[in-house]
Order: C-alpha cells, then sequence, then structure tokens
C-alpha cells in the first residue's frame, strides 16, 4: 500500500511576497546606482566607475530573473509538473552562480590587464571616489537587508541574489581603492584589490553553481536531516520500524520515500493511519514537499 503526502503549507505566500519586495528593493537601488555611477564617471574621467556602473546594470538582468523563477516557483502542480515548480528556484540559483562566476573571472582579467597598461597618476577627479563610497555604503546595505529576508523564507535563490549584490559592493571597494591609488599616484593598488577580490567572487559563485547542480541531480539531504527523518518516523505510535528511506531535494524542499513496517496483523485502514500520521510528522518537522510511504507488514 503507497500513499502520497503532501504538505499543504509549502507554497508560502509569504515566501513569495518577500522575495518580491526584496528584489523589487535591489531593483530600485540598481538603477540608482546606474544612473549616478556612469554619470559620475564621465564627469570625474574615471574608466573604473563607468565600468561599476555597467556592472550595477547588468545586476538588473539577474534581479529580473529571479522575480521570474520566484513567480513561477510558487505555481502549484500540474499535469507536465506533478511535483510543482520548485526548480525554477535552482535553475536560478545555478545562473546567479554563474554570473558570479563570470564577474570574478572578468575581474581577474581587468586587474592583469591594468597591471601591464596602468592608470597615469593624477587622471580622475575626487568626485568618483564620492561616488564609488556612496555605491559600496548603498550595496553592503542591500546586501544585508536582502541576506536577512532570504535567511527569513529559507530561499537559497534569494541568498544567492544577496551575495550577487555583496560582489557588487566589493567591486565598488575595489573601484575606491583604485581610485584612492590614483589619486595618491599609486594606481597600482587598484589592480592588487581587483585580484584579491576577484577570486573571492569568482570562489562564491563557483561555490553557488556547484551546490545548485547538485541540487539538480537529486542530491540527498544532509546526513542530519536524514537521522532526523528517520528518528521522527521510527517514534511514531504503531511504526516497528522503516527502510528503503530515500530523499532529494525539490528547490528548498524535500521529497521523501520510505517503507514504513507495522504490525501485519493490523487492518489496512490501521497500518494507513499509522503511514499517514508518521508522513504528518515529518511534514511538521522539516521543509518537506510530500512523503511516499510504503507499508509493509511484519
Amino acid at each position: 500500500m503507497n500513499d502520497l503526502i503532501e504538505n499543504p503549507e509549502f507554497n508560502s505566500l509569504d515566501k513569495q511576497a518577500v522575495g518580491k519586495k526584496s528584489t523589487l528593493v535591489s531593483v530600485a537601488v540598481n538603477i540608482g546606482l546606474t544612473l549616478s555611477q556612469l554619470s559620475a564617471g564621465v564627469i570625474s574621467g574615471s574608466q573604473g566607475l563607468i565600468a561599476d556602473g555597467i556592472h550595477s546594470l547588468t545586476d538588473l538582468v539577474s534581479d529580473f530573473v529571479v522575480l521570474f523563477a520566484n513567480h513561477h516557483s510558487n505555481k502549484g502542480a500540474d499535469e507536465d509538473h506533478p511535483y510543482g515548480h520548485q526548480r525554477y528556484e535552482t535553475a536560478a540559483s545555478l545562473f546567479l552562480g554563474v554570473s558570479l562566476l563570470v564577474v570574478g573571472l572578468g575581474m581577474l582579467w581587468s586587474a592583469g590587464q591594468k597591471i601591464v597598461n596602468p592608470l597615469a597618476p593624477n587622471s580622475i577627479q575626487m568626485l568618483a571616489l564620492y561616488v564609488a563610497l556612496g555605491a559600496l555604503l548603498a550595496k553592503e546595505l542591500l546586501f544585508r537587508y536582502m541576506l536577512r529576508k532570504a535567511e527569513g523564507v529559507r530561499s537559497s535563490m534569494l541568498i544567492a541574489n544577496a551575495w550577487h549584490a555583496r560582489s557588487d559592493a566589493a567591486s565598488s571597494l575595489v573601484v575606491a581603492v583604485g581610485i584612492v591609488g590614483a589619486l595618491l599616484g599609486y594606481p597600482i593598488l587598484d589592480s592588487v584589490g581587483a585580484l584579491v577580490v576577484g577570486l573571492m567572487i569568482a570562489k562564491t559563485g563557483w561555490g553557488f553553481s556547484w551546490e545548485a547542480l547538485h541540487d539538480l541531480m537529486d542530491r540527498a539531504v544532509t546526513e542530519g536531516e536524514y537521522k532526523q527523518i528517520e528518528g521522527i518516523i521510527q517514534s511514531t505510535p504503531g511504526v516497528r520500524g522503516c527502510h528503503d528511506l530515500r530523499t532529494r531535494k525539490m528547490g528548498d524542499l524535500i521529497l521523501v520515500d520510505v517503507h514504513i513496517e507495522v504490525d501485519g496483523q493490523a487492518s489496512v485502514q490501521v497500518g494507513h493511519d499509522i503511514a499517514q500520521e508518521a508522513a504528518n510528522r515529518v511534514l511538521m518537522a522539516l521543509p518537506v514537499l510530500n512523503v511516499m510511504t510504503h507499508v509493509d507488514p511484519v
């Protein structure tokens, strides 16, 4: 006898609302930064500030990807997607991770070019530094806001987007250091800082990409979560034991398959009720999408 018990609360409207609100805040910040950085970069003669403005502009693409995934991942199951659309979030996390990796590698390349062809001393106006520091502060505050919201709803996609904002803060820091170095007559400082931050961003992007790839390949939950699920099932009254417990990730949620052992003399109804109680306990304790139970008499 097989039963599929679904979590009625997994498709949380709160999670969708938080994701939409925080991403729209990011859109507004990126629009403001793009306009200020590009205009100040042209006026002050800072190529780094212009590049950072273009970077902020590309972040808008990531924000719209997150908005798209946030909307579609909350759709319920349909004929073509019987398990729902949670993997829109995983796909978006992969995109954001690859974006961070590309940005990091691009910064490494740019730093190498600046080492070969350093900026001329005293070629940048002080306005560029003020705007770069303002962008750094705005991006850091945006990162902290988005990360707090993302962790509150346990969304890996929103966490990835928050760290994307942190990468922008890092790039603004590099620009600010480079401007200070140029003002002091040491433009090589820009290249050294860019190398360090580029490596950090590339490492973060690789980590997000690798995690998303594992989830797309039906990775199981952690050992601690596995033991927690197993313990909940075995502690359910009427359960004699369980075996063939399997788990896999579906976005930020979990799918569980398990064989539950019950008294062989129990009626079908009793066996069904025991299995349902075990599944309900798992659904209440962890972010589980559904639990497929198979009842075995012992």
